[in-house]
């Protein structure tokens, strides 16, 4: 079996995100930093060269398949900041992304311009249930962390 791309590294964090050239993007990737240390009561670690995650959990697919990742995490990519879920974001969430305000998704992905287009209180909904969503689905030989409301 292949080994994981995306894994814990050392890098730094802050220096990750100073290094955001467009000055919006890197003050909104240090704010979504702030709401997911709180949220979580992880501090960040990056996952791999460009994710800033919190938290581990553990997953074990139907397959067999299984893996750790990060409980939930960001990566401020060109043209938007990316903040992961996992599959069914569209489905689990279609009534906070009718009020989250100007955003994209994907199967597992919230893509954001700038946060100012977005109710952060709604973003920081979303993000605390899918932490809960995935405490709760976490193989149970490996414990989880979820900072309550």
């Amino acid at each position: 079996m292949s080994e994981p791309k995306t894994k814990p590294t050392g890098a730094d964090v802050r220096s990750f995100l100073n290094g955001v050239a467009d000055a919006q993007q890197r003050e909104d990737a240090f704010r979504i930093l702030e709401l997911m240390r709180e949220i979580t009561g992880e501090s960040a670690r990056m996952w791999g060269p460009t994710i800033v995650g919190f938290g581990t959990y553990h997953y074990v697919y139907a397959s067999g398949h299984e893996g750790d990742s990060c409980l939930t995490g960001f990566s401020p990519r060109k043209g938007a900041l990316v903040i992961y879920f996992n599959a069914g974001l569209e489905e689990r969430f279609a009534a906070e992304l009718a009020r989250l305000g100007k955003v994209k998704t994907s199967k597992s992905c919230l893509y954001i311009k700038k946060l100012a287009d977005v109710d952060v209180n709604v973003l920081g909904k979303m993000i605390r249930a899918n932490v809960a969503y995935l405490a709760n689905r976490a193989a149970p030989s490996q414990p989880v962390r979820a900072k309550a409301d």
